[in-house]
């Protein structure tokens, strides 16, 4: 298997080849210092936010296939310690003594404000700083700056800022006045330092209904995440009013601060609360209009209990008895933000805990399985478990590609799909299994066989496993699984017992188009009614037969069972053995029709993203450094005869164009393509892929992806603005109150009409049989 190598600024990225699931982090560290030429010691590695330790293996870390490890470069010693040095020079060369006038300026000027703000909150008295618009100790507006809405607030001092010097300011030097506020809901916030355009008078008319006009600037009660309830108040201006006989709306654009963000079109609910916003110097008596409450509502702070005194509740008090009592002897928890009563806790704590974080019993981990920082990761209980941990085996089990996880999953038929898959004709190569499970021909990564004792068998890989297995091209005989003992984590055996017809071999007798038999086995008279198998060749059984690849696996096309029979095989033990013939309209790869019909479709072996480009440039650096370990003359008449070799060869080297067979379309698929006028252009995009032969079917699944799951659309909604989606997908969008279109945002409306595209519908389950089983 292989990974990936980035460096924390993403500018450099190497593929390590040729690990192990058993490669230790020590290893990685040496093949990773001979791609970024940093020593083992300089290298910090980060997988999943975990930082990789010596001793360990990447299957320790579950570390999968392409997977990205990120590579931290720690610094040389002694570049760190000249960097330090030289910090050290600067602030000593930039000197002390205006920093330490400033120092002084600053404490003085903070005693000077820490007594007058002192002094005015022991009156209560409001006092004149003799600037500003504001007194010390008047009640006011303060807006928050994070949410952009506003609360009653009083001002607790008034200070200046520091003057700009002459030289920096464009005219006269700026100075702006400091409100020192605090909340009067929240006084847990402290004391917040606000400018004047943040500050205004308490909010104290009340508009009436007849007063209120589209364009007013106002200030009115909103929830943004729940416009349904009592929210906090917010700038708005008014875009809407609407009267009738038993009904007054008003929508109106809520304003979120000064950074220019707004929600438009919002639906004012409490419109006998909306407040006049008074300006700074605004004369005393006050103008037409109602006086306001002295205080304002804002919504509940509990969604739950709405702040009901009476009521019981365990999301905003005590999370195991709910009662609103002894607030200072209620505990937060650190991770879920739970209260809990110190003597509701089992066992119950007689103080509170000194610790400056607190776990409640729920959130509490053990501290021996806690990985903290600098320690080594420790053995996880569930691999502790597994026969690789217990085995006294030496050999590495993970060299290969059969435990490296898919990286992606055939969609276009279910799992338990019978038949060959829509775009793969025989002859598809493959150059490892886990491509083969991704294209869905054959599911499991290591099984010869893939079905259900209960429902019968889809697929079968011929590898060469079994001694008893006869392979004559267009039919074969096979063995059946079991009679092995795989413990110890092996993952092939000598026959050791006698096979059963459970399992798989029970599921591959269902295919067979008789009743089944567990004891003498059957034949089928009909054997072509029974249900279809797709058969793979592994180039592993190449050595018992001559039908298998070269390289790789190759889908070989669809056989049906002919007849299953209990035998001793050669072991001595009782096996199950199946006949299977050939049943497929496409030319068996092996003859010549097959390989013609190959060549058409220009197939292949198929390599994954990246490996065969990566393989080659390797190749390319061992022949260089061959030939530069050879003496300085022989490289030389090497490189020489390699330079016009290549010169003279390199016009016959550039590949021919093979013409691909054309994707040929019945009349009927033909007919139903024309009927779906309203995917006109689509088809069209998807038509000029017909000459690329089976990609076709890869581009009519890319251009009617459905958006929303992401895999071919079932029952097609074709929108007003001519896009594809499933009916499922768009009816849970409009339950979830979201009328527009899924791809584009277009206003569907509510009362939009779902009518499936039939024509679409028909022609994909003309290209995908068997796709909507399962959807």
């Amino acid at each position: 298997m292989w990974i990936q190598v980035r460096t924390m600024d993403g500018k450099d990225t190497h593929r390590v080849d040729d690990l192990s699931k058993l490669t230790k982090v020590d290893e990685l560290r040496v093949k990773i210092m001979e791609l970024f030429n940093v020593e083992p010691e300089r290298q910090r590695l980060f997988y999943r936010g975990k930082q990789m330790e010596d001793g360990h293996t990447i299957f320790d870390y579950n570390v999968g296939l392409n997977d990205i490890v990120q590579l931290l470069v720690r610094q040389k010693t002694q570049d760190v310690k000249r960097k330090e040095k030289e910090a050290e020079l600067s602030d000593s060369d930039s000197g002390c003594g205006s920093t330490q006038s400033e120092s002084d300026k600053n404490s003085t000027h903070g005693e000077v404000e820490a007594q007058a703000a002192g002094t005015s909150a022991q009156t209560g008295e409001l006092v004149d700083p003799g600037f500003g618009h504001f007194k010390i100790n008047e009640l006011v507006d303060a807006r928050d700056l994070n949410m952009g809405a506003w609360f009653e607030a009083q001002i607790v001092n008034v200070t200046k800022t520091p003057k700009m010097p002459k030289e920096e300011a464009e005219a006269e030097p700026a100075e702006e006045v400091l409100y020192h506020v605090k909340y009067e809901d929240y006084p847990e916030n402290g004391v917040i330092e606000l400018l004047g355009k943040d500050v205004r008078p308490r909010a104290r008319t009340v508009y009436q209904w007849h007063q209120l006009e589209p364009g007013m600037v106002v200030m009115v009660n909103y929830n943004p995440d729940d416009p349904k309830e009592r929210g906090y108040w917010y700038d708005a201006e008014i875009q809407k009013r609407r009267e009738t006989r038993t009904q007054r709306e008003i929508h109106a654009k809520i304003i979120l601060g000064d950074a220019g963000d707004s929600l438009n079109d919002c639906r004012i609910l409490f419109l006998t609360e909306i407040y006049k916003i008074e300006e700074p110097g605004s004369p005393s008596d006050l103008p037409s209009g109602s006086e306001s409450p002295l205080k304002r509502s804002n919504g509940p702070e509990c969604k739950h209990c709405k702040d009901d005194l009476k009521k019981n509740c365990r999301w905003c008090n005590c999370n195991i008895c709910g009662i609103k009592q002894d607030p200072d002897k209620q505990l937060l928890c650190d991770e879920c933000d739970m209260a809990y009563h110190t003597y509701c806790l089992n066992p119950p704590l007689t103080t509170i805990p000194d610790d400056e974080d607190w776990y409640c019993p729920g959130c509490r981990n053990d501290s021996s399985e806690v990985v903290r920082a600098g320690e080594r990761l420790k053995e996880s209980k569930k691999k502790a478990k597994m026969a690789s941990a217990s085995s006294s085996s030496q050999r590495d089990w993970g060299k290969g590609m059969a435990c490296v996880g898919r990286t992606k999953q055939c969609t276009i038929v279910p799992s338990n799909h019978y038949g060959p898959i829509p775009g793969i004709p025989v002859g598809s190569l493959w150059k490892f299994r886990v491509q083969v499970s991704e294209s869905g021909v054959h599911r499991p990564h290591v099984a010869g066989i893939h079905g259900r004792s209960n429902d019968g068998a889809y697929s079968l890989v011929l590898a060469g496993g079994y001694e008893d297995d006869v392979d004559d091209g267009n039919e074969f005989t096979y063995t059946g699984s079991g009679g092995r003992d795989l413990s110890g984590n092996k993952r092939t055996a000598e026959q050791s017992c006698d096979q059963t017809l459970t399992h798989m071999n029970r599921a591959l007798a269902l295919n067979c188009n008789v009743p089944v038999n567990d004891k003498n086995g059957a034949e089928s008279k009909n054997w072509k009614e029974g249900k279809p198998v797709r058969v793979v060749r592994n180039c592993k059984g190449r050595k018992h037969s001559k039908y298998s690849p070269e390289e790789g696996n190759r889908y070989d096309g669809i056989y049906k069972i002919v007849k299953y029979w209990p035998a001793e095989g050669k072991s001595g033990f009782l096996v199950w053995r199946y006949l299977l013939k050939r049943d497929d309209d496409e030319p068996a790869p092996w003859t010549r029709d097959g390989k013609e019909r190959i060549k058409k479709l220009g197939l292949t072996i198929q390599y994954p993203a990246g490996y065969q480009k990566e393989k080659e440039n390797k190749n390319e650096v061992d022949e260089e450094e061959e030939a530069a370990a050879a003496t300085p003359s022989k490289a030389k008449r090497k490189r020489k005869s390699q330079s016009s070799e290549s010169a003279k060869s390199s016009p016959s080297k550039t590949p021919k164009k093979i013409k691909v067979e054309v994707y040929k379309l019945s009349r009927e698929q033909k007919g139903l393509i024309k009927d779906d006028e309203t995917n006109k252009k689509l088809w069209d995009e998807a038509m000029e892929s017909l000459s690329l032969g089976p990609k076709f079917l890869s581009k009519v699944e890319e251009v009617f992806l459905c958006i929303c799951c992401q895999e071919l659309v079932y029952q097609p909604i074709t929108t007003e603005c001519q896009h594809n989606v499933c009916k499922e997908c768009l009816q849970r969008s409009f339950k979830a109150e979201v009328y527009t279109c899924p791809a584009c945002r277009h206003d569907l409306g509510k009362n939009y009409s779902m009518a499936v595209n039939k024509p679409l519908q028909d022609i994909l389950n003309q290209f995908y049989p068997g796709y909507s089983n399962g959807r």
